[in-house]
């Protein structure tokens, strides 16, 4: 990094320096002259160019040989700790200009620390959160199977029950790590989407199939806003669209409160998109918990998404699938009234 350094020198300092010299220089010589009774302006203009000329030589070369030395450490210095930050920057002997240079550089700094400090929080929620994620199901697992050891699996009735219970926590174990999966390789971008034309409202309605029994335990109607007579052809990965509107959905039947509606409505945006919107009467979500909603394991009512079940990774993974299409998701809700999720898609040209 040092090596690419380039010398710039300034100049303003030895300048400013050398005119001070001159004319204390001047100032004092008019008054040695005035008080001898030899004033010689001519001689005082030349005396003061003089002492400028000497004074600025020296002064540079001077700067040159130290000031420039330590200053160039000081690039070093800084270098070493991001070669990254300065590759451009020519040393210079100007303070004003370093000193600019060196504040940018710690604030810079700063905000890779303050960014550190929270991917760092971040980092032991996750972990905490898998950790209770997964044990709660392992647990489960652990002491039916000990009970059943323990003499249970002798009754008929209670082996067979044991076994059912403790296959569910299996399967939710395989449900929370199959989602950790398809996360991880939506945020580390190695995900292939596969996009074809598709309509948007039948694959809709197929997933109002899909949810039809569990909307129907909380007497929560599944509807489109209106009668879509004709398709609404969209351009993207279907099968992780359909994932999207089956996370979006189950999360509106698990929050929506005993015979409400969950409404779904497929709307012209711009010439080339539409934006789709999942929008309920449920319990709504508070304004303090909408900044952290899309946060792997995230949870705004802990005990009640348990009840639920599900990964607690639903809404992370919509995310990033339609930011992996290029796409943007919105959430607008309100205490007591609902909740609106909307993202948007590319429509078809064909």
């Amino acid at each position: 990094m040092a090596a690419h350094l380039r010398s710039k020198k300034s100049y303003r300092f030895a300048f400013r320096s050398s005119i001070y010299i001159a004319i204390i220089a001047i100032i004092f010589l008019v008054l040695l002259f005035w008080s001898f009774n030899m004033l010689n302006w001519v001689v005082l203009i030349l005396v003061g160019i003089i002492f400028f000329a000497t004074s600025f030589v020296t002064l540079q070369l001077r700067i040159d040989k130290f000031i420039y030395k330590k200053i160039k450490k000081i690039y070093d210095d800084v270098a070493l700790l991001e070669s990254s930050t300065i590759p451009s920057y020519p040393v210079t002997t100007d303070m004003q200009t370093l000193t600019a240079e060196i504040e940018k550089f710690a604030k810079d700094k700063k905000i890779e620390i303050d960014t550190l400090k929270i991917r760092e929080e971040y980092r032991k929620d996750f972990l905490g959160n898998v950790s209770h994620e997964l044990k709660t199901p392992l647990f489960t697992v652990q002491g039916y199977l000990e009970t059943l050891l323990d003499g249970a699996i002798d009754d008929k009735n209670v082996r067979k029950k044991y076994i059912i219970r403790a296959n569910k926590a299996v399967d939710r174990l395989i449900y929370i790590v199959k989602d950790l999966d398809l996360i991880t390789k939506l945020e580390v971008g190695d995900l292939n989407l596969e996009k074809k034309s598709f309509n948007v409202v039948e694959l809709i309605r197929n997933v109002f199939d899909l949810l039809e029994m569990k909307a129907d335990k909380k007497n929560i109607t599944l509807t489109f806003d209106i009668v879509y007579a004709k398709p609404i052809m969209v351009f993207a990965d279907k099968e992780k669209i359909q994932q999207v509107l089956t996370n979006l959905l189950v999360n509106s039947i698990k929050y929506g409160n005993d015979n409400g509606t969950t409404e779904v409505s497929v709307e012209n945006l711009v010439k080339n998109k539409v934006i789709v919107r999942v929008t309920d009467n449920g319990e709504g979500i508070p304004a303090a918990y909408i900044p952290r909603l899309f946060e792997r394991f995230y949870r705004v009512d802990q005990s009640g998404s348990r009840r639920e079940g599900g990964s607690g990774l639903g809404l992370a993974i919509v995310k990033h699938v339609i930011e992996a299409h290029g796409e943007k998701i919105y959430i607008e809700s309100a205490v007591e009234v609902g909740s609106e999720f909307s993202f948007t898609l590319e429509k078809s040209s064909i």
